[in-house]
């Protein structure tokens, strides 16, 4: 889904969208705050119910360098019969898990965690287990392990809604690109094995290789006139937040809906506008959601589209036609059940008990996705999926407690736990 890695909170507060407009194109009749032909319709952030987490079991600091999970230090966590599952929560990770385990049995574990052969069992006994059985599949075929000191850090991300239009007209007059033909991938590891694992993105300029348009660009005009416009937004606010999700729905006039999804990214740095209107002293207390950005930008719209120009990374899209959205993975993703971590911290695909300071972000999750501001050990961004709950919740989505890993039986044993 979030295909270049875009986290919600996380993102929002380290950036947000531009003007996504080119030369003559205007924004309508109300700049950033939408024009009559499609009002803007904001969702107030969802006030969390406090809860209190399991605490981690004492842990020494991770060693200097480490990089992935095998090395961070694997703990013991509690026995997953004893942890606070919801028949309703197991049963939906238990259809989320039975959906992309095979890529588990297929792929190389970048956490240095688990082999393929670890997760065959789990998988074949999920094909056929009962839903109502859930919590008892869990138990049997998992043990919990902390990673490092299990400090989790949890947001929250979602499949926006925003107005829409298949061709351009009053009322919707931001372009939605297409991935240019002109953006190339190099594989700088290909020239050097110095640069292996290493990628840039760019264009051809004569005989040089430049960088791709960054985001000022793009909205001064250097794609219009292309042919790249997969459809027009009514709100450029709007639309960079979903730029931020990597994919969602447009809302058509005529009331039918067209599913867009990550296509591509300019290779430029993503730059989080959020962190720098929050260090400049922008946003009042409370104000640090998406929600409150988003008012901010309206509320401000010459200084908003300077600020939002300083993130020059660009996402282009694409319309889906399949189930969706679809995570990194390539599984849809399912809300309230589906997360993002950093695949050298958590074998994707694997379920994933959240222990936090909030009842919402409580419970199993399937980590079926990665995100951009999604780094490190016990890091994660839950998916809520549409609507005005899901915006509600993951727009203010901020947790903390701790984390515990479901692995396959067994594999504490490789790391000398009990």
């Amino acid at each position: 889904m979030r295909g270049w890695g875009v986290a919600a909170l996380a993102m929002l507060l380290g950036a947000c969208s531009g003007s996504l407009v080119p030369p003559g194109a205007g924004y309508g009749s109300a700049p950033y705050g939408g024009s009559p032909h499609a009002p803007v319709n904001e969702v107030p952030v969802r006030q969390p119910t406090p809860a209190t987490p399991i605490a981690a079991a004492p842990a020494p600091p991770a060693p200097a360098g480490a990089d992935v999970a095998a090395g961070s230090g694997v703990i013991a966590g509690p026995n997953v019969a004893s942890l606070p599952i919801s028949d309703d929560g197991a049963a939906r990770a238990l259809a989320a898990y039975r959906t992309s385990c095979g890529s588990l049995s297929r792929r190389t574990d970048q956490s240095g965690l688990t082999r393929p052969a670890d997760w065959a069992a789990s998988c074949q006994a999920a094909q056929n287990w009962p839903a109502t059985d859930a919590r008892n599949f869990f138990a049997r075929y998992f043990e919990a392990v902390q990673i490092a000191d299990g400090a989790a850090f949890a947001t929250g991300y979602y499949e926006p809604e925003i107005a829409g239009s298949r061709d351009r007209r009053p009322g919707y007059d931001v372009p939605i690109y297409g991935k240019p033909d002109d953006l190339i991938d190099v594989d700088l590891g290909a020239f050097s094995d110095d640069l292996a694992g290493k990628k840039i993105r760019g264009r051809v300029d004569g005989t040089n290789l430049v960088p791709y348009y960054d985001r000022a660009a793009i909205e001064e005009g250097a794609l219009s006139r292309r042919g790249l416009e997969i459809a027009w937004a009514h709100d450029p606010v709007e639309l960079f937040f979903l730029q931020v999700q990597g994919s969602g729905r447009l809302r058509l006039p005529d009331g039918g809906v067209m599913r867009i999804g990550y296509a591509g990214q300019n290779g430029r740095s993503y730059t989080g506008i959020g962190a720098l209107m929050r260090d400049r002293g922008l946003l009042a207390p409370g104000q640090a959601s998406m929600q409150g950005i988003m008012q901010w930008l309206r509320d401000h719209p010459a200084e908003g589209r300077a600020i939002m120009r300083e993130n020059k990374s660009w996402v282009f899209f694409r319309e889906l036609t399949g189930p969706g959205p679809l995570g990194a993975m390539g599984y849809a993703v399912t809300g309230q059940t589906s997360a993002a971590a950093d695949p050298k911290f958590v074998p994707m695909g694997a379920p994933v008990f959240l222990s936090m300071d909030r009842t919402d972000a409580t419970g199993l999750w399937v980590v079926q996705d990665t995100g951009g501001a999604i780094k490190g050990a016990n890091r994660f961004d839950t998916f809520w999926g549409a609507g005005d709950d899901a915006r509600a919740i993951a727009g203010g989505m901020s947790a903390r407690g701790t984390a515990f890993l479901l692995l396959p039986v067994g594999t504490l044993a490789r790391f000398g736990g009990q």
